[in-house]
Order: structure tokens, then C-alpha cells, then sequence
């Protein structure tokens, strides 16, 4: 099975809490053991498992990647000015795959999924989930 959520993003970096939509697929799949691929399209946005308690985790990685790869210093910014969203983008990675058990992701209590834009505002960003049954 597979389906596309669509998620508007609201600054040019951020992290998206998407759990709950990605768990209303798993729900509605009915799958007891499996896999769930959280995948999204496009160069300049990742997906991460990170803790959503504390949103100052989500601050946190925000500044580091761009203490890590500043704006502005790039080759490819000369095309359009967004060179540090895709090597962001290229380093946090497009997707994150968590095992279903028992009919729910495995998730630990801390852990939550996030789109991770690098390049927004975008009116939404397209994420693909898929699943995998393993008891087929």
C-alpha cells in the first residue's frame, strides 16, 4: 500500500511533526507486522526521527546544520541561491523506515517523525508512505 500526505511549511527551515498522520495510514492499512517507509520528494527537504517532548531538540538541529552548512557560500547558490538546503537536505536524508508491530510503529516513546524542510515556505511538500505487510 501507498499513499501521499501533503504538508504546507511555513518557514525556509523547520522540522513538521508528521506521527500522527503517518500513523493514520498505518491504523487504516491493518497491517500487524511490517514495515513504514516515510519517504519525501524533492532535493531540498529530509525526513528525520527526532524527539518532539522539548521542542528545543527541533531548534537544536536547525542550528547546527546551519552552523554546520551556512547560506550563501556554495557553488549551486549561484543557480538559485539554495545551495546549503540541498547539502542539508543530502546529509539529514529523503527517508526513514520504522518497523510496525503489533499493528502500531515502533516507535519509542520520545521519538517522533519529521518532514525537515530546507527550503521553504512551500504552499506543501509531498511525502509518500508505503507499507510493507510481512505477514503476507
Amino acid at each position: 500500500m501507498q499513499k501521499s500526505i501533503f504538508i504546507p511549511t511555513h518557514t525556509r527551515e523547520g522540522l513538521y511533526d508528521i506521527t500522527r498522520e503517518v500513523e493514520k495510514i498505518v491504523s487504516a492499512a491493518g497491517i500487524r507486522t511490517g514495515m513504514v517507509n516515510v519517504y519525501v520528494r524533492g532535493a531540498t527537504a529530509a525526513i528525520m526521527i527526532q524527539e518532539n517532548w522539548d521542542e528545543s531538540v527541533q531548534t537544536d538541529v536547525v542550528h547546527l546544520l546551519r552552523k554546520l552548512i551556512p547560506q550563501g557560500v556554495w557553488l549551486h547558490d549561484a543557480q538559485d541561491g539554495n545551495g546549503d538546503s540541498h547539502l542539508k537536505a543530502g546529509i539529514v536524508g529523503p527517508q526513514e523506515t520504522i518497523p510496525i508491530m503489533s499493528g502500531k510503529m515502533a516507535l519509542s516513546t520520545w521519538q517522533n517523525i519529521f518532514l525537515c524542510e530546507f527550503d521553504g515556505p512551500r504552499d506543501r511538500r509531498e511525502v509518500v508512505v508505503t507499507l510493507f505487510d510481512a505477514g503476507k
